[in-house]
């Protein structure tokens, strides 16, 4: 895991400092989109009036990073944490970085989703599927169309050193009969790039730079509903998923706000904001965003958070070294 880390730290920039000071009753690591992690700190603050939240947002290596100097430095500044997957947060667990909080409101949600003791809760299912801009000549359906001829030099993704949920999409694929890292082997020698995060892959494709993009779901179907010439595909296969969870540091010096800011996110309340921005929401009961499939029309395609830690570093260097991605 020293090298994942090291990979990530490199992607730092000058102006993540350990441990930097706020004065706020709770403070806030996410890798939400800087409007979404607005619009839930003030969903948190309507409903516990007088806290006071402060917020960092950056990809979820970038904020990791960020926080695992501050936490090698004594200083650890984050209350809580709401980033892209549980992979993450089960390597703080093991690490002893994490309080455990059995919030009530985890009775509404599967116990998959969620630390059976209390450590972190998904609170999103977000998944990664196909984009495609409408003018391009092919309409893909499954995972392997990438892969043809149509698609040479047309596919663009994220780097698993940009977004968490790169690296979970990346393993997640790579356990799959019939895809695999050959799979990824295929898709480099079609001509495929991996770069940035999810939003570089959007603009790419929206633009019609590139006609095929590997993206999280609520992007392109966000911009599908703006009037972009964009379409996404949950491919037949399955689609992988990061569920956005949040958690508790151990070393918090605001245990009451944090804890009331869990059951925030995981309350019907929290929950409906999610919904409203655009997610599918991981609470059961809850419907999906306009654009999106019923729940039980997606595959989710299995990961165990454990096994994928474990396998992390390596999964990270058998990218890099097909695609020559570089920290």
């Amino acid at each position: 895991m020293k090298n994942l880390l090291a990979a990530f730290t490199a992607l730092v920039t000058l102006g993540f400092t350990a441990g930097a000071a706020y004065s706020a009753d709770l403070v806030l690591y996410t890798s939400q989109p800087n409007e979404d992690a607005q619009a839930t700190v003030d969903g948190f603050k309507a409903a516990n009036p007088g806290v006071d939240v402060q917020w960092v947002r950056d990809g979820t290596p970038q904020i990791m990073a960020k926080l695992n100097a501050e936490i090698a430095a004594g200083s650890p500044a984050a209350d809580v944490l709401l980033i892209a997957d549980t992979v993450t947060l089960e390597r703080m667990k093991q690490a002893g970085q994490l309080m455990a909080y059995k919030s009530p409101e985890a009775a509404n949600y599967d116990k998959t989703l969620y630390d059976a003791d209390g450590y972190y809760y998904s609170t999103k299912l977000i998944t990664t599927g196909i984009m495609y801009n409408t003018q391009a000549s092919m309409k893909p359906q499954s995972w392997k169309d990438l892969a043809k001829p149509e698609a040479k030099g047309l596919i663009t993704m994220p780097s698993p050193l940009a977004s968490g949920a790169a690296l979970i999409h990346a393993q997640t694929l790579a356990a799959v009969s019939g895809l695999g890292w050959d799979y990824y082997k295929e898709l480099k020698a079609n001509g495929a790039i991996a770069a940035g995060g999810n939003g570089a892959v959007l603009k790419s494709v929206a633009s019609g730079e590139k006609a095929y993009g590997v993206v999280v779901d609520y992007m392109p179907i966000r911009e599908k509903a703006k009037g972009a010439p964009i379409e996404f595909v949950f491919p037949e296969e399955g689609v992988s998923a990061v569920t956005e969870p949040a958690a508790i540091l151990a070393s918090t010096k605001h245990a009451d706000a944090a804890r009331k800011f869990i059951d925030y996110v995981l309350s019907e309340k929290g929950q409906e904001g999610f919904l409203k921005l655009g997610y599918i929401p991981a609470r059961n009961g809850m419907g999906v965003p306009a654009g999106f499939p019923s729940r039980d029309k997606i595959k989710l395609l299995p990961i165990n958070a454990p096994e994928a830690l474990k396998n992390a570093p390596g999964d990270v260097k058998t990218f890099s070294d097909i695609f020559a991605v570089k920290g």
